[in-house]
């Protein structure tokens, strides 16, 4: 028999004034409990706290807002990908770290690029030296992409791509590649970050100023749309805005409302809204607050699906559905006591999976000192593999649904993310906020607020600012070879010998061409890519013409 509201009142009002006078005696061990975002937590969640408007709010799995996921059965019919971040040294070595992973169950590839790749330099430029390889793999060439990817079958595996400034270089020669194993761009699938707006707001692997930037990305929603239509053109990302030292509300809201200026980007160019829209993807961060990191994968889901249904007209099902990757807080993980990240990655993975995420990276226990070492790998993909097959939690579908708390958060995360989309709109969008600091100046200080925390102890690490060791052991790490930027730039002087340098002068011209009007650049880069320019050659061209942002 159903509880009448009266009683339920009458009853809680009982109970909280029972509990208050007992924590006269035994205090919390704080004054206000709050999550990352600045939300008060209340002591307990109860039904009168939650919209009660079920369908309009929640409505069922596959289901618009889709708040409960995007798929019926969820976890039920399929996992989530499991695609472990990597790259390191040279494209051989990377090559034989994916082969490991996929021999023990990675079911797709994720891609580092190092820092001279990620802002179209050659491993031989003088920007490149002392960084080749270091964090990431080195990919100057075609030559470097067909060894990546050897024996790697591109019809049957999924890649991410880890790249921004240079997507577009990087995309051509995957699809060249394909071409070459005898791969269709029609059976070719995977994602590129794309996201320019967040390196200009949080990480700054940029290039281009921001309108020839978004010409670029505009240019592979277009060309994508028509020839490799199973490839994801963009993954807009909060992880990196997060890292920066974001709040969860901010990451929420500073990545959708990206996510609305590249809409808006691509519809002025003509295209519309139903033939890109399925193909964008998110990118978002599992962090340390478990409950709310559920509740903000569900509220994301909620407000994208509103934004593309009521301001723009999308009329797909396809165009309604947030899909998003999920990569566990790299800047959470502690240099101290590393075996303590093993149980961080657990709970942030765990956070990801009941929140409904389709792909996961889970990090290694020390990244906070190196790139990960095989065996590190290895146990950071068992963490997914056990959560998958031994813990249960995928044997129903959104299992934390229905939890007065979750569901109150999730409405108040929601709150708080158009607030601020409403605050950049007024802006100008947020190609205008970003090039006024706005988010920028947010993140900042949210970082600042907690490293503060942090130092007083206000905010536990544990090992590090709590629960310290005097004498740590050291463990093993991965070490990158010495001699790297010797080899590679030993590569390049040999590809530049054996290449048609006429052939190849004559695209990187025909691309500087076409980067002068306003034609589709992704068929210039692909057949620059296929005589074998390189991303050095190819980044230059459009330096040369679209100049470079230097930040404000």
């Amino acid at each position: 028999m159903a509880t009448d509201q009266t009683d339920f009142q009458k009853q809680f009002e009982e109970w909280k004034a029972f509990t208050e006078k007992l924590i006269e005696k035994y205090p919390e061990k704080k004054e206000v409990f709050k999550t990352s975002s600045g939300i008060d937590i209340e002591r307990l969640g109860h039904p009168e706290r939650v919209d009660q408007n079920y369908m309009d709010k929640l409505g069922l799995p596959g289901q618009y807002p889709y708040t409960r996921g995007i798929q019926p059965t969820m976890y039920r019919g399929r996992t989530w990908t499991m695609r472990q971040y990597a790259g390191f040294g040279s494209a051989e070595e990377t090559n034989k770290r994916f082969r490991y992973l996929l021999d023990q169950g990675q079911t797709g590839l994720s891609v580092a690029f190092d820092l001279p790749t990620q802002i179209g330099y050659d491993s031989d430029d003088m920007m490149a030296k002392g960084e080749v390889g270091k964090v990431g793999v080195a990919i100057d060439s075609l030559d470097d992409m067909e060894a990546l990817l050897r024996d790697i079958p591109l019809d049957k595996v999924s890649t991410s791509m880890t790249i921004n400034a240079p997507a577009s270089v990087l995309l051509a020669m995957y699809i060249v590649v394909a071409e070459k194993q005898g791969v269709s761009q029609q059976d070719i699938s995977g994602t590129i970050q794309n996201d320019i707006l967040k390196e200009y707001i949080a990480r700054g692997t940029y290039i281009f100023p921001p309108k020839p930037s978004m010409r670029l990305i505009t240019d592979i929603f277009a060309y994508c749309a028509e020839h490799v239509p199973r490839w994801n053109t963009i993954s807009i990302s909060g992880y990196h805005i997060r890292e920066a030292g974001s709040t969860a509300a901010q990451e929420l809201a500073f990545t959708i409302a990206n996510g609305i200026a590249y809409v808006d980007a691509a519809i002025a160019t003509g295209l519309k809204v139903d033939d890109f829209a399925p193909r964008l993807a998110f990118f978002f961060n599992g962090h340390n607050q478990f409950l709310e990191e559920v509740a903000k994968f569900r509220a994301a889901r909620r407000i994208w699906s509103k934004i593309m249904k009521e301001r723009y007209g999308a009329k797909k099902a396809k165009s309604l559905q947030l899909r998003f990757h999920t990569q566990v807080a790299g800047s959470t993980l502690t240099a101290q006591q590393p075996d303590n990240n093993i149980v961080r990655v657990t709970l942030q993975a765990l956070a990801a999976v009941f929140g409904g995420t389709q792909s996961l990276h889970t990090n290694a226990k020390d990244e906070a000192l190196a790139l990960p070492t095989e065996d590190s790998a290895r146990i950071a993909l068992r963490t997914q593999q056990i959560i998958a097959n031994e813990s249960g939690v995928t044997d129903t579908v959104d299992p934390l649904g229905g939890s007065y708390y979750i569901e109150q958060l999730t409405d108040e995360l929601e709150a708080y993310v158009f607030n601020y989309i409403q605050k950049i709109d007024d802006m100008g969008g947020a190609v205008s906020a970003v090039e006024q600091g706005y988010m920028q100046r947010e993140i900042h200080q949210a970082a600042y607020d907690t490293q503060k925390k942090i130092e007083s102890g206000e905010e536990v690490v544990v090992g590090m600012n709590k629960y310290k060791l005097d004498d740590e052991p050291k463990p093993e790490l991965h070490r990158i070879d010495p001699e790297l930027q010797r080899k590679q730039i030993e590569k390049l002087e040999t590809l530049r010998q054996k290449r048609d340098e006429s052939r190849a002068s004559a695209r990187l011209e025909e691309l500087r061409s076409g980067a002068k009007g306003d034609q589709n650049l992704m068929p210039l880069i692909i057949d620059c890519v296929r005589d074998y320019c390189t991303v050095g050659e190819i980044c230059g061209v459009l330096r040369e013409e679209f100049g470079e942002y230097t930040g404000i």
